[in-house]
């Protein structure tokens, strides 16, 4: 069942070439985010550790930053979430395995093995 879903997705970014790439770019994307947040957290918990008010009043702009990056974080993996649904959709719509339902829409037929 697992080896379905590897071959699935693969058979999904046939479908466009530019979709690995995609996904690549954004998750390098999110990595970068996600490194500068390890860095805002360190500096934020040398500030409160510090006591020094200077740097607690820092800590208040380094917050704000880190919880941007979060939501952008979530925007790049919500972006891609949206990206491979799209292109599994697309690499459906050409697969001769599939069946139309009543409503128009198709169906996946799913064959086991043993």
């Amino acid at each position: 069942m697992e080896g379905d879903l590897f071959g699935d997705i693969v058979n999904a970014t046939q479908v466009d070439s530019r979709v690995p790439q995609a996904f690549q770019k954004s998750l390098l994307q999110a990595q970068d985010i996600l490194d500068q947040n390890r860095l805002l957290i360190n500096e934020i918990n040398q500030n409160h550790e510090s006591k020094i008010p200077d740097n607690l009043n820092r800590n208040v702009g380094l917050i704000r930053e880190l919880n941007n990056n979060i939501r952008r974080v979530v925007d790049l993996y919500a972006d891609l979430s949206n990206s491979f649904v799209k292109s599994r959709e697309a690499s459906s719509e050409g697969d001769s395995s599939g069946t139309l339902k009543s409503d128009g829409k198709h169906s996946q037929k799913r064959f086991r093995s043993g």
